[in-house]
Formats: C-alpha cells, structure tokens, sequence
C-alpha cells in the first residue's frame, strides 16, 4: 500500500513540475495588431464607475469582423457594452486568420 501512494505522488510530482517547465506561446505579430485595434475600438467609449475587467473570446470572421464568443466578467453591463462595442466590427487583418480564436484581456479604467 506504502508503494502505490509513493509511486501515486511521484507522478504528480511528475505531471505537476512538466507543466509548469512549459514556456507560454509567444504572442504573434497578428495578436499584438489585432489587441492593438481593439484597444482603439474601446478607447473612451466605455465609462464606469469603477476598474473592471473581463476576458473577451473572439474569433474573425471572413469579413475581417470581429465575432464576440464570449464575454467573462462579473459585470453584466460591462459584458453588454463589449458585446455591442466590439461584435461585427472590422479589423484590418490578414484573411488567414479567420476562424482562429483569440482571448483578449480587458480592463477598464474609471
């Protein structure tokens, strides 16, 4: 019995230390101009009260629109205002890039 939990926690020990070594995909170059023009889309047109923040799924679309997925934040107005801010907006990227999804982090400053 003493053998199994040791051989159990040597492979967590294992999986644990495996994933952590792994480095972060690096950002590409689309990434950075496609945040970049979001940034732009959402500059002053949002106003709260309060810093907010959310993490926004998109995807692009054949048009070069952005198409929101999902919206994750606790603020229920703040999820509406992105939605309606950023859904079918055009973006100046690559057509290759269509269907890819990106998740962009957004804060809001008051």
């Amino acid at each position: 019995m003493r053998k199994i939990s040791l051989v159990f926690l040597s492979a967590v020990f294992l999986v644990t230390t495996s994933l952590s070594a792994t480095e972060p995909e690096p950002v590409s170059e689309a990434s950075k101009q496609l945040f970049s023009q979001i940034s732009e889309l959402l500059d002053k047109k949002i106003t709260v009260k309060e810093d907010l923040t959310a993490t926004v799924m998109i995807t692009i679309n054949e048009d070069s629109e952005i198409v929101v997925i999902s919206v994750d934040t606790g603020d229920e107005k703040l999820e509406q205002a992105l939605k309606s801010r950023l859904n079918y907006e055009k973006v100046d990227l690559a057509p290759h890039h269509a269907g890819k999804l990106y998740k962009v982090p957004v804060r809001i400053t008051a």
